[in-house]
């Protein structure tokens, strides 16, 4: 029998029981790749990470990533969540998470003993406008977009639509069907609220209906907000999520550049970490 131990956390969250939920499975050497889709697929979150050693120069540990149906190169929640994971044991300021979109380096703040907050350095994204974007709308019950409608890749891959107030974002009631059939990008709905924004996602191609809190999701938005006048490059950006399905979530980010042009792209949070168990396979 073999056997594997396991973390469970929330991310993007202070408090336990809330953000995005995210098994790391701290040793998988052992494991195939189809032990990790068939362990993630069971687990039933959004995703789940397995910690191999390093491949590549500078890293200190390499992580992959699985939703209960598919591989990701790079996702933000597992990789802040697995930061806060092995950040104990490693005892870094900055731990280096080799994902197959490359290095992402994560820095840690502590209050003594106690991790506090973490940034993430993502992939710098590429965008382009979205083809099918009549078709977004009909689906998501929506009248259209106060922002061109473009999809950005930075491994996963999201598209964005802008709507006129918190309140219509979380009315949404989209065809989520119908949404998958459209594209296999997650879908984010945003709106400003206050001196933030009030975000969700939905990616029902990848089996998820509705995601808590999207750290991939969370830096693009800050492209795009910069790219198009909502913000200055390099302001902060807080981003509220998952109340609508009793996961309440914050998350941070940052785009740094110049008009068109991005040179830094961070995204920030909290975790908590929730369980410790053993996982028995043959």
């Amino acid at each position: 029998m073999r056997r594997f131990r396991y973390v469970l956390c929330d991310v993007f969250t202070d408090t336990a029981l809330a953000g995005n939920q995210l098994a790391v499975f701290t040793d998988a050497r052992d494991l195939t790749s189809e032990d990790m889709q068939a362990l993630a697929k069971e687990l039933n979150l959004s995703e789940t990470v397995f910690v191999l050693p390093a491949q590549l120069e500078g890293a200190d540990v390499r992580i992959r990533i699985f939703t209960p149906a598919r591989e990701l190169p790079f996702a933000g929640h597992p990789t802040l969540g697995t930061a806060f994971v092995l950040g104990g044991p490693l005892q870094k300021i900055v731990i280096n998470l080799e994902t197959l979109a490359g290095i992402v380096p994560v820095e840690l703040e502590r209050e003594g003993a106690a991790l506090r907050f973490g940034w993430m350095d993502q992939p710098l994204p590429a965008w382009e406008p979205f083809a099918r974007a009549d078709e977004l709308f009909a689906a998501l019950g929506v009248s259209g977009s106060g922002l061109p409608v473009e999809s950005y890749d930075l491994g996963p891959g999201h598209v964005y639509v802008e709507l006129g107030s918190p309140a219509q974002v979380a009315a949404l009631r989209p065809d989520l069907p119908a949404l998958a059939a459209i594209t296999d990008l997650g879908v984010n709905t945003f709106a400003r609220d206050g001196s933030g924004w009030k975000t969700r996602m939905f990616a029902p191609s990848d089996g998820i209906a509705e995601d808590p809190a999207t750290g991939s999701a969370a830096g693009p938005l800050a492209v795009h907000l910069a790219r198009h006048g909502r913000i200055a490059w390099g302001d902060e950006i807080e981003i509220s999520q998952g109340a609508e399905i009793g996961r309440p979530s914050t998350l941070f980010a940052q785009a740094f550049g110049e008009g068109h042009r991005v040179d830094r792209l961070r995204v920030g949070g909290q975790a908590v970490i929730l369980a410790r168990g053993e996982l028995q396979l043959p």
